[in-house]
């Protein structure tokens, strides 16, 4: 009788480490997760515990392993991970010096705002731009301000990397120091191009490749785990939202992926061509060894899904998160509402707006508000579409997934807003299943493809008028322009 096979999945994300096995057919065999938390101890300040990370994911790890059979073959592992985190370490302990800097932390803002005449520059090298948001400016902060971190430095044994890479290093004992391009990138430090750490941003930054991890295709050989009486090699890393697209068809020339989650984020392929388009972020997509690179347009809002956990937590406007589309139904009134939790992401990329809300009367209720915020995630994914549209990407089928695409009045107003068919998609693990899927290729395994099986649930095309759309759109723009506006004036004033 021959053997299961089977591949496993780590997903790191911003609330949990997970495991999953997938079998030869495509199928979830076993999952497991860990729950994670984060810290918020200053306004615009967001940390996670780098050494909790590393103990959910190897629970979780060893969890799914133990439910498998034991004649089982273990193929190999990928590893999906939240991007721009980053993690510092003392290499010869392998202990954390300080908490892991959220992707959402913005407490360097200050400090890049002072390179504003250097934005072009990065812009051009990384495909990103220059903000809080990305590693460089964490690290250099840390620099600064801590002093175990700079110690560390001194003695030559600061080790800087994305959650990824840190992970690993502890997983293989220190053999495998690395990160994917996709990692890589967000730290603000790699040519996008030539996929190589560059002098002239370390140099900015006031930083040295000796403390970053080694850069290595999203797919080859990263090592060798060993775990439950196992050896499993490892043969794909890639971050998060680039696997989710992949699952969901984004693998093709200009494919249109949505991905509502903690952020929600869209995502083009444009293959092995780099675009440069005002306002979005020219992304790796995935580097198979021996193969070009691979590039998505990529646009961010930095609070999709942490905007509705902020109404559940600080307001409790929302019982349960999964009454929020019944909350959207039940809505009498609109409310504008501009989410600028963690800044304003593509294309305005703004750090200085407030949140606002508008239209609020005696009768408003928390379900027009949780309607609004619903549909503010909408209107700015729109006006993410609408830059690549402006630089002549086409863009006219999307799929979607990520935990807010369950809600129905999110996609069915995002169709319309857009005026284009939105397919959800029937995979709820899409970023498990995209990084098992470059494993299982990787390990050579003929059934990989299921991995990426088109299993569409239901397709949200317009019912809104184009003339209503438009007119929704120019309303919503106004909205924003004018809250720039007002933050701009009153933070002049001292009034913050």
């Amino acid at each position: 009788m021959r053997a299961q096979e089977f591949i496993i999945a780590l997903d790191q994300g911003s609330g949990s480490s997970r495991a999953l096995a997938f079998d030869a057919r495509g199928r979830v065999a076993a999952r497991a997760q860990a729950p994670l938390r984060t810290f918020y101890p200053r306004p615009g300040w967001v940390e996670q515990d780098a050494e909790e990370i590393f103990r959910g994911q190897v629970k979780a790890l060893d969890a799914v392993l133990s439910r498998l059979p034991r004649s089982a073959r273990v193929s190999g592992l990928g590893f999906a991970c939240q991007r721009s985190t980053v993690v510092l370490w003392d290499s010869r302990t392998g202990k954390p010096l300080c908490r892991a800097l959220s992707w959402q932390d913005g407490r360097a803002s200050n400090w890049t705002a002072g390179l504003g005449q250097h934005q072009g520059s990065v812009h051009e090298k990384t495909g990103l731009y220059l903000t809080a948001y990305y590693s460089a400016p964490k690290i250099r902060w840390l620099l600064d301000h801590s002093p175990a971190v700079r110690q560390a430095a001194r003695r030559g044994r600061l080790r800087a990397g994305p959650v990824a890479s840190y992970v690993l290093w502890r997983l293989t004992r220190g053999r495998t120091l690395a990160a994917d391009p996709s990692l890589a990138q967000r730290m603000l430090l790699m040519d996008v191009r030539a996929l190589q750490w560059d002098a002239q941003l370390l140099s900015l930054f006031g930083l040295s490749d000796g403390m970053l991890p080694k850069i290595m295709p999203s797919a080859g050989e990263w090592g060798v785990l060993a775990r439950a009486g196992r050896k499993i090699p490892i043969l794909a890393v890639l971050g998060d939202q680039q696997s989710a697209a992949l699952a969901l068809g984004g693998s093709e020339l200009g494919a249109g992926v949505l991905n509502y989650g903690t952020g929600a984020f869209f995502l083009l392929n444009t293959g092995p061509q780099a675009f440069k388009v005002p306002g979005l972020l020219a992304s790796v997509a995935w580097q198979k060894a021996g193969q070009p690179c691979h590039y998505f347009q990529e646009g961010t809002v930095h609070a999709a899904g942490t905007s509705l956990q902020w109404l559940q937590k600080n307001w409790k406007f929302i019982e349960r998160l999964d009454r929020v589309d019944a909350m959207c139904r039940d809505s009498k009134r609109r409310v504008w509402a501009l989410q600028a939790i963690g800044g304003l992401g593509a294309p305005r990329w703004d750090y200085s707006t407030w949140t606002a809300y508008a239209g609020l009367t005696s009768e408003s209720t928390p379900k027009d508000i949780v309607r609004g915020v619903v549909e503010g995630i909408a209107f700015l994914i729109a006006d993410i579409v609408s830059a690549a549209g402006s630089a002549g990407l086409d863009v006219r089928a999307l799929r979607a997934s990520g935990g807010l695409s369950r809600s129905r009045h999110l996609l069915q107003f995002q169709a319309d807003l857009l005026q284009l068919p939105i397919r959800l998609g029937a995979e709820q693990e899409a970023t498990a299943a995209g990084i098992a899927f470059l494993a299982a290729e990787g390990a050579g395994r003929p059934w990989a493809r299921h991995l990426l099986a088109d299993r569409g649930t239901r397709e949200f095309r317009p019912k809104m008028s184009r003339e209503e759309a438009s007119r929704l759109l120019a309303a919503w723009r106004l909205f924003v322009e004018t809250q720039q506006k007002l933050s701009s004036e009153m933070r002049r004033l001292g009034a913050w």
